[in-house]
């Protein structure tokens, strides 16, 4: 058997009794108007009912969709908050491990610098003062951290207005040696075997040069001659001055070597123009 859905056949009784009733009738006329409201307003009245009962699932499953996406939200912002958090974490024990490092470089500096005032140190700086005061000149410090030989250079080149930066001349000097390998190769051997470099024991002192704080020394000084094709003299205390690029024509770059230096090993600082302040120990 068909069901017929009630409000359609509360429609369709409507629409009957209108089509039933003879236009001259007006008490009967009058009675259908009556009835025909009244299903009207149950016909109404149903319609209402049906819409609420289809909004209350929709509605429902909105709130609960609603209340899902709020938690999903909630976990994103806590895990994007962790995650800001722990990238903080790392760079502030990263800054912290820097400070005790360079702390704990300047206690052994101080250090030094109190053992050494009447020693090695000391005698050294003399002689190297007296040296240079010949020349008008006088030690300018530079900080003992690795970058010490380029830091120098860095120095005596902003002199001649060429700004060049120490990263810029790590590089620069890791990519001479590079393309003139057969330059440099035979003055390098394993500390462990005395034999000459490999090929990969020497790409790895390469980049070593161009990204970490290596100490430089008289290979890459000859490296960077031939970058800035300049002149090198390199002043010792106890030795005459090493010459490094001698083809070169024009005024040296001058840098100061020091054994000594800190107690802490080999060094390397820049010069300047002599003037009556000392620059050495009070």
């Amino acid at each position: 058997m068909l069901n017929i859905h009630p409000s359609l056949s509360i429609a369709a009784k409507i629409q009957g009794m209108k089509n039933g009733v003879p236009k001259n009738d007006k008490k009967r006329r009058k009675q259908l108007v009556e009835d025909v409201a009244k299903l009207e307003a149950e016909l109404e009245q149903r319609h209402e009912q049906e819409l609420e009962q289809l909004n209350q699932p929709f509605e429902k499953s909105s709130t609960v969709e609603s209340f899902t996406n709020g938690i999903k939200n909630l976990e994103l912002e806590a895990s994007d908050e962790k995650e800001a958090k722990s990238r903080v974490s790392k760079a502030q024990k990263r800054r912290e491990r820097k400070a005790a490092q360079d702390k704990e470089r300047e206690e052994r500096i101080a250090e030094a610098e109190v053992e050494n005032l009447k020693g090695a140190r000391h005698l050294e700086s003399q002689k190297l003062a007296e040296i240079l005061a010949k020349r008008h000149l006088q030690i300018k410090q530079i900080p003992s951290d690795g970058h010490c030989m380029y830091k120098a250079t860095e120095d005596q080149l902003k002199k001649r207005d060429i700004f060049l930066t120490l990263a810029e001349l790590r590089a620069q000097a890791a990519e001479y040696m590079r393309s003139h390998v057969d330059d440099f190769l035979p003055f390098l051997t394993n500390p462990n075997t005395g034999d000459m470099f490999s090929s990969e024991e020497f790409e790895k002192y390469c980049d070593e040069v161009s990204s970490t704080p290596a100490w430089g020394g008289q290979l890459e000084l000859r490296a960077l001659s031939h970058v800035l094709k300049m002149t090198v003299e390199v002043i010792q205390a106890d030795s005459p001055p090493i010459t490094i690029g001698e083809e070169y024509r024009g005024t040296p770059i001058i840098l100061v070597y020091m054994r000594h230096a800190y107690g802490l090993g080999e060094h390397y600082n820049s010069v300047e123009q002599l003037t009556d302040k000392p620059t050495e120990d009070p």
